[in-house]
């Protein structure tokens, strides 16, 4: 019965949650990781997903990414899948005991029309991090679209291959520890 009321007073109020599923196919993640000598890039795939939206702000919301999609997109041949596969194993993100990651919004304050400053758990290695970023959020008809670039630290989920955080003496062979994602979703009624 409370709970009745509880959902009754948010829909009087006009502040009732509605969730937006994450389209798979129209939303992507890019990554780019960084060397000493380079870098690589590519895309990795989402298996779904939901915002949560208040009239058109963004109040919540989580996404799943394929671990095992990683796909590198600077590479061909065998380069391209020697790379893949190591990013695949447990010196990286050991995909088949932990085929998935996933980013949970906690918070998402506005900071100007579209704008947030979005907080949340992400869960790589079944380690969870708190972490926070900018993003855009548009809400158009049905559908709504969010946008953001952040860096992780991937150090702190216990991927340690070629860190200098916890090796000395690698030279060029230096993985640095932050790799950059730029995720864009889009999701509907």
């Amino acid at each position: 019965m409370i709970k009745a009321f509880i959902i009754l007073a948010a829909l009087l109020s006009g502040e009732a949650k509605e969730n937006y599923k994450v389209n798979a196919d129209e939303s992507s993640v890019a990554w780019v990781g960084k060397k000493v000598t380079g870098q690589h890039n590519g895309v990795i795939g989402l298996t779904g997903g939901r915002l949560e939206m208040e009239g058109d702000q963004l109040v919540g919301g989580i996404f799943t990414i394929d671990m095992q999609s990683i796909d590198c997109q600077d590479l061909s041949g065998e380069g391209k899948g020697q790379l893949e596969g190591h990013l695949k194993s447990d010196d990286f993100f050991g995909v088949e005991k932990y085929p998935t990651a996933t980013f949970v919004i906690t918070k998402a304050v506005p900071q100007g029309p579209g704008k947030y400053k979005v907080v949340g758990n992400i869960t790589i290695k079944g380690t969870t991090e708190e972490i926070q970023f900018p993003a855009e959020v548009t809400s158009e008809g049905g559908n709504v679209t969010a946008k953001a670039d952040f860096t992780v630290d991937r150090s702190k989920f216990d991927i340690r291959y070629g860190s200098g955080s916890f090796f000395d003496n690698l030279g060029d062979k230096t993985i640095y520890d932050d790799f950059e994602l730029s995720v864009s979703l889009v999701a509907s009624k």
